[in-house]
């Protein structure tokens, strides 16, 4: 039954990648947790953020994390203990016919299509984490199946940071924008789509051309827009004070964005998937989502090619 409207959800999430412990903190935003475990878990931002939530925050309603798999079964035991999920299984396809839904909460995009395609092949829907894909070959795929009517969702959270939502309904005050600075950490294939998520929706499509003229370890990324603005997306491997930090300059002033609540990000991320599942309406269309994963692809190739300016038409969906 599609859409699902006021029922009951039951969720099954996979993970777990390195140095990424969403399975831990976004089944802890549907179910509760306990705070001694929690604290004890192998991601410390995670508890770090989570006990700063009143209780009453915690929750969303109607849905919850019932069925986890991790890689290895270790693991998917301390996810169920510290985020109360009751029931570990031993292969992700176990939680077909157990489970409304899945989230794939694993972060390596060359894995998703492998990862997805039992779920996609059973008709279950999907929320993909960030990256969707990583590659031309596997952008294919997604679209594919997006065009037999396969049900998915994939997003960064960084789309829903707090302090940004106004600017992307209006930012005239600065006047025409002309440039954005939204810098990251970590690995461009992996975190660069963070940074591409909170920049699209304030020029929504229409990138042109991608140029990393870094490295693997210090990616600098130079975007066109159709607009006439320009983008830059300097990605290092350690450079964590990045996080939440935005430079807006437009043709009659500027703004410089922080904002550090990372858990009003990712509960909006999932509360966005959940009213997917019982509406049937996509929040934002699927066209963004291959535009972002076009830029991922891009960035990786031209840092491969040295350098070399690569548009986005040269990057083929279908």
């Amino acid at each position: 039954m599609w859409p699902f409207g006021n029922k009951e959800i039951s969720l099954g999430i996979l993970g777990l990648t390195e140095g990424n412990g969403h399975p831990y903190s976004w089944s802890a935003i549907y179910n509760g947790f306990d705070k001694a475990l929690m604290d004890a878990c192998p991601f410390p931002g995670i508890p770090a953020y989570l006990n700063k939530q009143p209780p009453e925050t915690i929750g969303i309603k109607g849905a919850r994390v019932t069925h986890v798999h991790c890689d290895n079964r270790a693991d998917a035991e301390d996810v169920s203990r510290c985020s109360l999920v009751p029931n570990i299984v031993e292969k992700p396809e176990d939680m077909i016919g157990k489970v409304d839904a899945v989230i794939c909460a694993t972060d390596i995009g060359s894995e998703h299509v492998a990862r997805c395609r039992p779920f996609m092949e059973a008709g279950v829907p999907m929320f993909i984490d960030k990256p969707m894909t990583d590659n031309e070959d596997d952008l294919r795929i997604f679209v594919k199946w997006h065009d037999e009517g396969k049900r998915f969702l994939s997003s960064s959270s960084m789309r829903y940071v707090k302090s940004m939502e106004p600017f992307y309904k209006n930012h005239h005050e600065i006047g025409r924008l002309m440039y954005v600075c939204q810098p990251m950490c970590k690995k461009w294939e992996t975190y660069g789509i963070h940074a591409l998520e909170e920049v699209f929706p304030l020029l929504g499509e229409g990138f042109i051309s991608i140029q990393n003229t870094g490295t693997s370890e210090r990616n600098m990324i130079h975007m066109t827009h159709a607009s006439g603005c320009d983008v830059h997306i300097p990605l290092s491997a350690g450079m964590y004070g990045a996080f939440g930090c935005t430079m807006l300059v437009g043709s009659a002033g500027n703004k410089l964005i922080t904002d550090s609540d990372s858990y009003y990000s990712f509960k909006k991320q999932n509360e966005v998937f959940i009213d997917y599942l019982r509406t049937g309406e996509r929040p934002f269309p699927f066209s963004e989502t291959i535009e972002l994963a076009k830029l991922v692809i891009g960035g990786i190739r031209s840092r491969e090619e040295k350098g070399r300016r690569v548009l986005l038409s040269e990057i083929n969906e279908r």
